[in-house]
């Protein structure tokens, strides 16, 4: 059996059981304990699974939750590439309020470089990254200090921002599917970021490849909320998340796919049709003439009317396009700053 073939038969035995002992694992796959710890920590690697001590776990389960330098290590490449574009949305002089976590934490690097900009915070790692911007104005919560992940949590943050509003929240958790949206695994973070979700007019959702289709214990961000998604491209292997990635596609949620240097875009999930420079969006330049190989972006509609539709969102497309399969359109146009990570491209909804 090849080693990617044993280790999809490894992840499908960890989902289906919650956990799994290196013992069985090895007598299912009919190998040795020590090939099947070097799968494991493989898959480890990737954010699809976590090692016990004597076997294998789902990532986070529904009780428990990495701690911050676990996470820090996990999926870097993406979560920047997810952080240079998010940056693009915010323009100067806006106010928004940004949660907890890692790929928060790399956002609010690049928000140092917004000039005018409120942020509202939970963290103290986006604070600390804001610190010492000059023209950006950040405001803490109050709360009680989260350790495992420097959050200010509790009834003093949460009632820190009742009459708060802002253009719109930024928002990262431990697992996100179509079915029950942004979910993380502790009550106290779930019920801040629910109460900096009613502070926003719109809401974004940062999440790399290894949380899609990972469910855990508390909700926060139903997908019928959900503005846009900013996430990377999955693996090809990766089928679950690709199939996530549709279904928020077909319930409103305007998808943007972010490319790392290794990735190079979002094909896998779709093919990408070549972007044009028309379309403007939140922190966008209108107007602006298409850079090379950027002709003919057409922009599709998504379906219906959503409470927290995103301002902005480029041009739409020209009349008479063809039905067919799930197809990719490109993002409205952003600062120099976003343009690095490789291309961007929003995921369509299936046209019925």
């Amino acid at each position: 059996m090849f080693a990617a073939e044993r280790r999809q038969l490894i992840l499908e035995m960890v989902r289906a059981n919650g956990a799994v002992s290196l013992r069985e694992l090895a007598r299912v796959v009919q190998t040795s304990e020590v090939t099947v710890r070097r799968d494991v920590r493989a898959l480890e690697a990737e954010g699809l699974l976590d090692r016990r001590h004597g076997g294998a776990v789902l990532p986070g389960g529904f009780t428990r939750e990495s701690g911050f330098p676990q996470k820090s290590h996990l999926a870097s490449a993406e979560k920047t590439a997810i952080a240079d574009i998010a940056a693009g949305l915010v323009g100067e002089g806006e106010a928004v309020v940004v949660g907890a976590g890692t790929t928060t934490q790399e956002l609010a690097r690049r928000l140092a470089r917004v000039p005018g900009l409120t942020v509202v915070t939970n963290s103290l790692l986006v604070a600390q990254a804001l610190a010492h911007a000059n023209r950006v104005e950040v405001v803490m919560t109050g709360g009680t200090l989260r350790g495992s992940n420097y959050a200010l949590v509790g009834s003093g943050a949460e009632q820190s921002l009742q009459g708060l509003r802002v253009s719109r929240a930024f928002l990262s958790g431990s697992g996100l599917t179509a079915e029950r949206g942004l979910s993380t695994s502790n009550m106290l973070s779930a019920s801040v970021d629910r109460a900096l979700v009613q502070a926003a007019a719109e809401v974004v959702v940062l999440a790399d490849h290894t949380k899609l289709g990972r469910d855990t214990m508390f909700q926060t961000v139903p997908a019928d909320v959900m503005t846009r998604l900013v996430t990377d491209k999955p693996p090809p292997q990766h089928d679950r998340a690709g199939t996530e990635l549709q279904a928020l596609a077909d319930q409103g949620v305007q998808i943007t796919v972010a490319g790392t240097a290794q990735a190079g875009g979002a094909e896998g999930a779709a093919q990408a049709h070549g972007g044009g420079g028309g379309g403007s969006g939140p922190g966008g330049r209108g107007g602006e003439p298409a850079r090379g190989g950027e002709k003919g972006r057409r922009e599709m509609p998504m379906p219906g009317q959503r409470r927290n539709h995103p301002q902005g969102g480029g041009g739409s497309g020209p009349p008479g396009a063809s039905s067919g399969p799930p197809q990719l359109r490109s993002a409205p146009s952003l600062p120099d700053q976003a343009q690095g990570g490789g291309r961007v491209a929003d995921l369509a909804p299936r046209r019925r």
